[in-house]
């Protein structure tokens, strides 16, 4: 692998995988890993494996890449499978935001749960809070709106809107742990 970084790795798979096909998903995918460089300083050492994490976390829409339907599995399926990829990032992919609560209503969190452990639980917050502070063409946005627009893109008698109300307190709560650990690291002397 000649790129230097995780994230260096993953913006050209991303973007070829998402890009040419799914334009407005390559654009939030994008948002949401300047989002991971935004909270950097709370993820330490693992910055960049979540800003490579945020840009991969939605290859599984990918007409190459979805196979079942359930993206965060599919994609994580490519990134293990086909990418050989860091199993963090892959871990990561499988369970963003809140996917074990999708999971569970399409009949595949057995599944999910089995092929990628679930063990990341400070860094699941992180890459949540991206991807829920950030709009569907990238901008930045606040997790009760995106939650309102992923419900109604979808409508209220989907499996997703379905699936969103139940994981909306979840994705909350991660925003304001994460919004914690921000707070504290600005609190701290320098």
């Amino acid at each position: 692998m000649t790129a230097t970084t995780l994230s260096e790795w993953a913006y050209p798979l991303a973007e070829s995988l998402l890009a040419e096909p799914l334009p407005r998903r390559w654009a939030h995918s994008q948002g949401v890993a300047e989002r991971a460089r935004i909270i950097s300083p709370v993820l330490g050492k693992d910055a960049d494996l979540v800003e490579a994490a945020a840009v991969l976390h939605d290859i599984g829409y990918s007409p190459g890449v979805a196979k079942t339907g359930f993206h965060p599995l599919d994609g994580a399926r490519y990134l293990r499978d086909v990418a050989k990829a860091n199993e963090r990032i892959v871990r990561l992919v499988a369970h963003h935001s809140c996917a074990w609560m999708e999971a569970e209503a399409r009949g595949l969190r057995e599944d999910l749960e089995s092929e990628f452990p679930k063990d990341l639980p400070h860094l699941d917050d992180a890459l949540c809070f991206c991807d829920m502070n950030t709009t569907p063409v990238g901008t930045p946005t606040n997790p009760v709106d995106r939650v309102n627009e992923i419900a109604s893109r979808y409508g209220p008698d989907s499996l997703i809107e379905k699936f969103i109300r139940r994981a909306e307190p979840e994705i909350l709560a991660c925003t304001a742990r994460v919004l914690e650990r921000v707070a504290a690291i600005k609190r701290q002397p320098t």
